[in-house]
Parts: structure tokens; sequence; C-alpha cells
């Protein structure tokens, strides 16, 4: 690590919580020589990169910022820098710095420098309103509001498996969410298709959502889990309300996929090229009625499967005269598979707002997520 990049480091953990970007802007003319500096956030929807600052809104998707942003590389055009923010897999955004050092150390300490900056918003998120709030291009609705602040994430990253997850219309969901944790040696994974509207979904989410955390974090089996959340959700609504829920858990190590189907979304296999429908042990949603007991079925992974999880929101995505539908589904799915798992869930969402011509009325769900055999 040289002097230079030492020194942004420790800039970026001390500076105070709302003057992280300015105190960084301040040290790289200082060290760099860089007269300008710009955070680029991306927004909910995945479709804009907003600035912090004063800087325009980027949604042209050729343009270089996309570019950083979607290869997760720094790209520079005309003495302009743009250096991937992200951390562990979840990306942030990009971070604009100009002129770019022509000294290719230099530019891998900038690059270094943002990765840092990513992990420094993601410490302070949760204390302050003003990187969250320079995130959205509109305002979100309550529901929505309390959704997206129940996520883990969008993406994750790590040796054995790439995961991400994408909630549809993203400024106004209300029902539908994923949630999930891994421990190096297993990948839990929950993707919820809420019953109900508005703020009353969104609370209901929540509840289905904790309880299941509470029981994993037991140490609880999947089918454990599943009832007591089950339990949890029943007590409170006496079977007024319910959660369609799939739960998985990943072995890293074998590939061995465990799965609970409480009335759940689709869980579709991409292997090869082709796409298959996993054909699910179907029981009740959670909170339907009172004492269910859940059955747990497992599937043995191959090194490079990616799986995709859709709520109904999807697959029932219409217009005036037509429905998205399965074959529409799987014929995109099979051109995902190139593209990273936040890559191939934004781009599915995209297909499904072109299809629509406009943000979808109906919650949609994806979360997809690629097996990538076991690591030493």
């Amino acid at each position: 690590m040289s002097g230079a990049e030492g020194c942004a480091r420790r800039v970026l953990t001390d500076a105070p919580t709302d003057l992280i970007v300015d105190r960084l802007a301040a040290e790289l003319t200082r060290t760099y020589g860089i007269t300008r500096t710009e955070l680029y956030q991306v927004d909910y929807r995945l479709a804009e990169l907003l600035p912090l600052g004063d800087g325009a809104t980027v949604s042209h998707p050729g343009h270089p910022a996309w570019r950083a942003f979607d290869h997760q590389e720094p790209v520079i055009a005309d003495e302009v820098g743009w250096f991937p923010v992200g951390m562990r897999g979840e990306r942030r955004g990009v971070l604009q710095v100009s002129p770019v050092p022509a000294d290719p150390d230099a530019r891998r300490e900038l690059a270094t420098i943002a990765t840092v900056l990513g992990h420094e918003l993601s410490a302070v998120t949760a204390t302050t309103d003003i990187y969250g709030t320079s995130r959205r291009s509109r305002r979100l609705t309550l529901a929505a509001e309390m959704q997206w602040e129940l996520l883990p994430g969008r993406s994750r990253i790590r040796p054995s498996f790439s995961l991400a997850g994408q909630l549809e219309p993203a400024y106004a969901v209300r029902g539908d969410s994923f949630d999930w944790s891994d421990d190096g040696h297993r990948l839990w994974l929950a993707v919820s298709n809420g019953f109900g509207e508005g703020v009353a979904a969104a609370l209901l989410a929540s509840l289905a959502t904790y309880a299941l955390r509470n029981a994993r974090r037991a140490g609880l089996s999947l089918a454990d889990q599943a009832a007591l959340a089950d339990q949890a959700i029943y007590a409170q609504h006496r079977g007024k309300q319910h959660v369609s829920v799939l739960l998985t858990e990943l072995d890293l190590a074998t590939g061995a996929l465990t799965v609970v189907d409480a009335g759940s979304p689709r869980l579709l296999r991409l292997r090869a090229g082709a796409v298959s429908e996993e054909v699910l042990d179907k029981q009740f949603p959670l909170g339907m009625f009172e004492g269910t007991d859940y059955r747990e079925q497992t599937f043995q992974l191959e090194r490079g499967d990616r799986l995709f999880v859709v709520s109904d929101g999807v697959i029932d995505a219409t217009t005036e005269q037509t429905r998205y539908g399965e074959a529409a589904l799987d014929r995109f799915l099979r051109r995902t598979g190139p593209m990273e798992p936040l890559d191939a869930v934004r781009s599915l969402i995209g297909d499904l707002r072109a299809f629509v011509a406009g943000d979808l009325v109906d919650d949609a769900v994806v979360v997809c997520l690629d097996w990538l055999g076991p690591q030493p």
C-alpha cells in the first residue's frame, strides 16, 4: 500500500458521516491532483446512476459510468475515471474522478479506494439518510420503504456462489421480498410472495422474515423454520392473511439443495443452456392453518448451475391483450447464461418493463443464484 492510498483510507474511516465524499475529494486533490470527485449511486430500479452532488444523472446504458458498474472494472474515458463502488458483491455505484492520473499504480490505488468507500458507505447507511435519500429518483411509498429496509442487500458474491435479487415496482413494491444468509458452509435463501396490499402487505412480509430469521438463527432445520414462522403468522392473523414462501438451504461443499415449498414462487434451473422447472412438493402457505407440518425435499446441483426464483408477478405481467407467460420467461432466462446474477436479474426486470411499457402493476420478485462449486 502506498502512502497516498493509506492516507485516503484513513480519511475515509475518520471522516464525519456526512462528509465522507467531501473529505475524500480533498484528499484525492492533495495526493493525486484530482480536481473533481463525485459519487454516483445506482437507484432502486437499477435504471439510473444518481449523483450525490451536482452532477447529471446517468441513464444511458452505453455511458462509461454504466460500463464500470456493469463490468465491475475501472473505465477511463476522456481523462475521466469511473471506478466501481461496492462491498462484497453489493454494487453501490461508481466513483468519478478527473483528471485521472496516467500512472497505472495510481489508477490501481484509486480502484482500491473506491472499494474502501463502498465499505464505509455500507457501515454508515444505518446512521444517516444522506446516502439512502440520494439513491432515489422519486419518493418511495411507505410500504416500499419498509420492504427495502428489510432486505439483506441486493447482491452477494463468495467463492462458491453468486447471488442477486430485485423487487418490482421498485418504488411501490408491497408484499414480495427475499432474504439470505451464509456462514461459509451453507447458504440460506427465502423468497416470499406476499398477501394483501400496501402497508398491511409490508407488515406481513416483515413478520414472516423476522420469524424465519429467528428460527434460522436458533439452528432449526428448514422444515422447522417454516413451522415456526407459520405459527407466528397464524397467531397474529388467525388464517386471514398468509405468505407464500420458498425456503432453500444450499450446502456449499456438495451442492445439495434442501427446499421447503410453502405455496411458493417458482424455482427454475438453467443448466447447459436449458431451462427446467423443479417439481416441488407444494405445501400450504405460512399462516394459512394452525399447526401445519412441513416437509423437506433435496435436489443435487451441478457446478455452474443457475437457479431463478420468480414470483407470479413475473409470469402474470400483462399488457391489455397479452400475458408475459412461461414461454417468454424460458426464452429470456436462456439468454442470461453469460451474465452475472445481478445483470441477469436487472435484464429480466427490464424486459418485463419493456413488455408492459412501464412499471409493473403487480409485485414481482426475481432472485438469481449461481452455485460455482466447492472451493478450498
